[in-house]
């Protein structure tokens, strides 16, 4: 990985709603530190005192009469300060970073969930980027509703509680962007048990981090 030496790699995971992308995250992490890569794991919204705050009002179910536009906004104000205060920081020093959504999910759900114009919505990304962009998004690839019920098991937060049919609107924007940028955006099967799902994402991976090919950990309980 010679790449890292001098600039680290960033990795995001991307998905409908109970697809299984934050226990891949967590197994991708652990698996790269097991290799002795040095790894940065985050989320969005989230990832520093800020974002944690703005987290907190955008999945807040009380907030059920928020503007599409104002949730626009309060994720790429999150995500502006995750990059400029974490992820550049991180990639000058060389780690790979590892994040749990990113700006796919804002086109993913804002443009086709929410209905937002795309192109401002792209618009918005750029802001809320900095100008950073992944090196490679694992886009998981799974049935909405099998998805779904596993995401509300427990209760659901103010975008489950949305419904299927946002997430059915949120994973054909999720395949637009696959279609539009396959050498970015490499979509899989998230279909089947942990561990088969994480063998898949290093495959993805395995041109940028080749250390990883090495490494089978074990991947925890689905959530």
């Amino acid at each position: 990985m010679a790449g890292v030496a001098s600039r680290g790699v960033f990795v995001t995971l991307e998905g409908v709603d109970g697809c299984g992308k934050s226990t891949q995250v967590g197994v991708l992490a652990d698996a790269l530190e097991a290799a002795g890569v040095p790894c940065l794991r985050l989320r969005e919204p989230g990832g520093t005192a800020i974002g944690e705050k703005v987290r907190a009002i955008l999945l807040d179910p009380a907030n059920d009469e928020m503007a599409a536009e104002c949730e626009l906004l309060l994720y790429e104000a999150s995500r502006a300060q995750l990059v400029r205060q974490v992820v550049e920081p991180a990639l000058a020093a060389g780690k790979v970073v590892v994040c749990d959504r990113f700006c796919d999910s804002t086109y993913a759900y804002q443009a086709g969930g929410r209905g937002l114009d795309r192109g401002l919505v792209r618009r918005a990304n750029e802001l809320g980027t900095c100008g950073v962009v992944p090196d490679r998004t694992v886009l998981l690839d799974m049935d909405p509703a099998a998805a779904l019920a596993r995401a509300t098991s427990g209760g659901a937060d103010r975008l489950e509680a949305a419904g299927l049919a946002l997430q059915e609107r949120v994973r054909a924007a999720y395949r637009e962007l696959a279609d539009a940028e396959p050498g970015r955006v490499h979509m899989v099967d998230a279909a089947g048990t942990p561990e088969e799902v994480f063998a898949r994402v290093v495959a993805e991976l395995a041109d940028l981090v080749p250390m990883l090919a090495a490494v089978t950990p074990e991947a925890p309980h689905v959530r």
